[in-house]
Formats: C-alpha cells, sequence, structure tokens
C-alpha cells in the first residue's frame, strides 16, 4: 500500500522508524575512508538515484557557465597561513538572530527534494535539531512544515516562495509558525521560472509520470524504487491543501500561477510586520538591493544565487559578497550560498565577511547517499573541515579569521 500523505511520525506504510539514529563512531570511521568529501558522496548518490533526479539536483540553467564558476570562484582566494602559535582549537559556535548553533553553516533550502530521496526533508530536520545547526525547508519541499517542525525542534527556519494573494501567504506564514519555524526566508530571486535545459533533456516533468523509462530507472535503482513505492511519488504536500487537489500536474499549476514573480519592497515589509521575527532576503547580489533591505528593516541578507540554477548571466555569490558586505556595514547579518562544498569553502566565505554560509546540493547528495545517516555526515564533512582549515591557517575564531592575509 503507498502512503497518502497525510501522515506525521508514526504511519506503519514507512520504512522509517520515528526516531533517526545518529552516526556512531565506528561508522563515522568507516565513512570518512570511503567518502572522505563531498565529491565521494555525490558520486555515489549519482550511481544510487535515477537520471532524471540527478539531473534536477544537479543542473543548473543555460550552459551552466555561471554552476561551474560557483564551484571555482572560491579558489582565487589564497590565505599566507601563520604557524608556531602552539596549540590551536577552533571555535565554531556562532550566534545568530538571538540563537546559538554549534557551528556557522546551516541546511539551505531545496525544492522537490523527494524526487532525489523520500523523506529527505524529515532526516535532515533531524540532524539540524540534533548538531544544532538550522535547516531552512522550502515552500516547494515535498514534505510539510507540520511533520518537519516535529523533527526539526528549535532548529527550523522556512523559506517562502512568495504567493500573490495575502489569504496564502497568512496561511502558510501561520502555518510555519505554528510548527516551530521561527526565521523567515523570503526568495527574491525567481522572478520567473528558470528553463533549466539538463533537466528537461533527462525528462523531469512536474508531476513525474509513471512511464516505462521511470520504471526501468526504479528497477536500476533498486533501494531509491523500494522507497519511492513505499512513500509514493513526490508530492508538493505543502501547497496542494491549497488547491483541494492532490493531483501533481495540478498542484504545479497552482505553483506556477500562484507563487512568486511579485515581489517589491512593499510585500518585505509587508512580511517583516507578519511574520514577527526575523526576516531574511535571500538572492541578494545587487549592492543597492542590500541597502534597500537594510532600510526597509529586514533581519538579514542572504546571498546567493540560487546555486546558478535562475540566471546564468550572474556574478558568482562569493564575488558579490565583499560589496554587500562593504555597504552593510555590520547592521544585519550577511549570510551565504551557492558553491560551498567544503569547509575551506565556508571559511572563504566568512573571511570575506559572510556571519554564516548554508549549503543545499551537499546535504542532498549525503542523503541520496548515505540515507538516514547522511546529514549527520556531511554537517560533520563541513564543520570538521572548517575547524581544520582554521587551525591550518593558524586561527582560532572568526574574528581572528577576518585578520588573515590573503593573497
Amino acid at each position: 500500500m503507498v502512503c497518502k500523505g497525510h501522515c506525521i511520525q508514526q504511519c506503519k506504510y514507512l520504512s522509517y522508524p520515528p526516531y533517526f539514529k545518529p552516526v556512531n563512531e565506528k561508522q563515522l570511521q568507516r565513512f570518512s575512508n570511503r567518502y572522505p568529501a563531498i565529491i565521494d558522496l555525490a558520486e555515489k548518490a549519482k550511481r544510487r538515484i535515477p537520471k532524471v533526479a540527478w539531473e534536477y539536483l544537479s543542473s543548473g540553467t543555460g550552459d551552466e557557465h555561471l554552476l561551474q564558476r560557483n564551484n571555482t570562484a572560491f579558489q582565487s582566494i589564497n590565505f599566507l597561513p601563520q604557524f608556531c602559535k602552539g596549540e590551536l582549537t577552533a571555535k565554531t559556535e556562532t550566534e545568530l538572530f538571538g540563537r546559538t548553533y554549534s557551528a556557522p553553516i546551516g541546511i539551505a533550502p531545496v525544492g522537490l527534494t523527494g524526487l532525489m530521496w523520500p523523506r529527505v526533508e524529515h532526516f535532515l530536520a533531524n540532524t539540524a535539531n540534533r548538531i544544532k545547526i538550522p535547516y531552512c525547508l522550502s515552500t516547494v519541499a515535498t514534505e510539510t512544515p507540520e511533520t518537519v517542525g516535529s523533527y526539526v525542534g528549535k532548529m527550523g527556519w522556512f523559506q517562502l516562495y512568495p504567493p500573490k494573494d495575502k489569504a496564502l501567504r497568512n496561511s502558510l506564514l501561520k502555518r510555519a509558525k505554528a510548527s516551530g519555524f521561527h526565521t523567515l526566508v523570503v526568495t527574491a530571486d525567481v522572478p520567473m521560472a528558470s528553463r533549466r535545459e539538463r533537466s528537461k533533456r533527462a525528462g523531469l516533468a512536474v508531476p513525474p509520470r509513471i512511464t516505462p523509462k521511470l520504471i526501468w530507472q526504479g528497477i536500476t535503482h533498486p533501494i531509491w524504487g523500494y522507497e519511492t513505492l513505499l512513500h509514493g511519488l513526490p508530492r508538493l504536500r505543502t501547497v496542494e491543501q491549497y488547491t483541494n487537489n492532490t493531483d501533481m500536474k495540478f498542484v504545479s499549476g497552482f505553483v506556477g500561477n500562484r507563487l512568486g514573480g511579485t515581489l517589491d519592497w512593499d510585500y518585505c515589509q509587508e512580511l517583516k510586520e507578519s511574520w514577527k521575527g526575523p526576516v531574511v532576503i535571500k538572492g541578494i547580489l545587487h549592492p543597492d538591493d542590500a541597502e534597500k533591505a537594510v532600510a526597509i528593516g529586514l533581519d538579514g541578507i542572504y546571498v546567493s544565487n540560487h546555486g546558478a540554477r535562475q540566471f546564468n548571466g550572474a556574478i558568482t555569490a562569493i564575488e558579490a559578497l565583499p560589496k554587500i558586505v562593504k555597504v552593510v556595514k555590520g547592521q544585519v547579518p550577511i549570510l551565504f550560498d551557492s558553491g560551498i562544498r567544503n569547509g575551506l569553502d565556508a571559511m572563504r566565505a566568512l573571511y570575506l565577511g559572510a556571519d554564516f554560509v548554508l549549503a543545499g546540493r551537499p546535504f542532498i547528495y549525503g542523503v541520496a547517499a548515505l540515507g538516514n545517516l547522511g546529514g549527520d555526515y556531511v554537517a560533520h564533512i563541513l564543520i570538521d573541515d572548517l575547524k581544520n582549515n582554521m587551525v591550518q591557517l593558524g586561527v582560532e575564531t572568526v574574528a581572528e579569521l577576518r585578520k588573515a592575509i590573503v593573497t
């Protein structure tokens, strides 16, 4: 029997227990030897999930030049380390919006996540709660705020694709707040859907169609196929309740017509007044936009180019970061994503002035590769690598890091 998606934690049709055990030391050692870097998890994930899911996750748009540059632009930032400082211990505990996190690293929002692995949102929410890093749930994820909130505890952020009508917007905000999500991230950099040609070439359709090709991909990726059969094909469960229809084609049409495309500064001010908590604007690359966001009272600037999935002609986020830091002048925290693949990337963004970094694809790679253990292991890779590189450089804190010499 296929789950209808109305359950929270105890549904007998799901193959996972309500509590997901953390990675133990023995597993951690084994994973560290077999998958020492995010790229190793990505390679395993690519083998375990169907091509259509992999192409959706890993693709950009256009000729994907920006996707490549997002990763390579970090390499131009090189440090001059100092030694003979005795024993050093990197300190990564970070305060943001009045809350304390174990590291300045969080889990970025990703849409249609259940296509890559069923219940990935629940796994990552549980990782965030256990490790004490934030998890940002997308409006177009495949699990609801109500179910994810029961796993994420006090680590939940909610990413909003801004609805055109206020009733829908207010309902989404109310549900997220009631489910325990405390920080709102409004996405600005999706004025319309991008083309994402590689996903289309792979045969991605929304909703995913039961075709001979998909059936074959399920057979040739048996674990993914089995878990998908148990949980059902991915659905946009958060928004489907507003359509009175669980048909994914109908729901995706609703999303395309009713979410996004009309965001302006007045809307952002209304969100700030409605949410009664920290509101962050995501997708900022232009310094003038950052200045305006601060001027109207938003609580954070999230520098991102949407993982190179929206506008192939944009600059990289790491190139945009210094100018935004300069105009913001410490008035509000600056968050960063797009291209983070290891702790050194995170350190580079922190050096340039980011207060917090987030990663999306790496955490999905981890779950697709290792199931419910993947989120914990990716967090371990990123945080451990950040600490390692801080010590290699000769610093113990982010404040010291920002005084380092860069060539």
